[in-house]
């Protein structure tokens, strides 16, 4: 049975509905696309993702990764055994995403990109990684299934499919 997720979608920069009027309908499809994929569960959770800019980004990366830089999407794993505070519904957790960072990587196809990078956070959600070449074949074989499903090529096929593993400690790809 497909998890239940209830997937939020703020505005932390006003710049994101100026460029992609249709940015809180991509975010929703991608995650949900996820959602339907790669989590099964019988108990309803919710998700925040939040549509930031790079100084935004940058601070919080400063702040949980010690990289006092920008990066194009961060995600904050609640895990999926904590209990939610006063019988709340359970949160996955949280994604933050850098608007000028992703305008930077993909400007003539932002809105592809833009899901590539909900689904890679919401993967991070569940547990996926990229830190060893096992994980990163593993994480990259559901992205480009779940990115198919949206209609979205393969990114590793092309330049800027890299930058989202930029992170990653393995750079022998799949």
């Amino acid at each position: 049975m497909p998890a239940n997720v209830i997937t939020n979608v703020q505005f932390r920069s006003s710049k994101w509905k100026i460029y992609l009027t249709d940015v809180e309908n991509l975010c929703q499809q991608a995650a949900s696309a996820v959602w339907q994929i790669a989590f099964e569960s019988d108990k309803i959770y919710e998700v925040t993702i939040a549509l930031a800019d790079d100084i935004m980004v940058q601070e919080l990366n400063l702040k949980y990764r010690q990289k006092n830089k920008p990066t194009n999407v961060l995600s904050f794993s609640s895990g999926l055994d904590k209990n939610p505070f006063c019988d709340d519904i359970p949160t996955l957790g949280d994604i933050v995403l850098a608007f000028e960072t992703i305008q930077a990587e993909a400007p003539e196809n932002m809105s592809d990109h833009l899901c590539h990078l909900v689904v890679h956070g919401c993967l991070h959600l569940l547990g996926y990684n990229h830190e060893d070449n096992s994980g990163a074949c593993k994480m990259e074989a559901m992205e480009i299934k779940i990115l198919k499903v949206l209609g979205i090529k393969n990114p590793y096929d092309q330049d800027f499919g890299l930058i989202v593993n930029q992170n990653s400690k393995s750079k022998n790809w799949c």
